[in-house]
């Protein structure tokens, strides 16, 4: 890797730290390429991202970002799981370190705010920015219904009284 890709590594991980609210670091040692990528396909669905970094590059990076305080933690074989949603990455990480046992969780953060393994699992647990709009929309929605359904009942009855006492008068 030459001076020019450095730089440009070294910005583009500045720009994704920059823009992420959460930030996951993991340890891949005897990870095969295929389950990195499988990794990296599932986090994408979720909308977050992985990368394989290296240290000096990654702690360059993280200069000048909310996440300073998370350098001493690139010490080995590490990548980044990162997302703007504040549950994507650390959800995409922890189910597959469940099933993968050479992914193993260091720590990470939530903007400023270091987390643990503890709370990253705790965080994973949590639905995620869609899922709880979309039970927003439930919420809002089952509500209206009803109240259309209240507001037509007592119309639905007063056209049948109307019809009725017709039916009566023409007999």
């Amino acid at each position: 890797m030459d001076r020019a890709e450095k730089k440009q590594t070294v910005e583009s991980l500045n720009d994704a730290f920059a823009g992420a609210n959460t930030v996951v670091i993991t340890h891949y040692s005897g990870l095969p390429v295929e389950e990195i990528t499988e990794l990296r396909k599932k986090l994408g669905e979720l909308g977050g991202n992985f990368r394989v970094t290296k240290n000096r590059l990654a702690k360059l990076a993280l200069k000048d970002t909310q996440y300073e305080q998370l350098a001493e933690q690139f010490v080995g074989p590490t990548a980044v799981a990162y997302s703007d949603d504040p549950v994507a990455a650390a959800k995409g990480v922890v189910d597959f370190a469940k099933e993968n046992e050479k992914l193993v969780i260091i720590g990470g953060a939530i903007g400023d705010k270091k987390i643990d393994v503890d709370e990253i699992k705790s965080l994973a647990s949590l639905p995620s920015l869609d899922e709880l709009r979309a039970k927003i929309v439930g919420m809002i929605s089952t509500p209206a219904t009803r109240i259309a359904g209240v507001v037509q009942a007592p119309a639905g009855q007063i056209a049948r009284v109307l019809n009725a006492k017709s039916q009566q008068g023409e007999e």
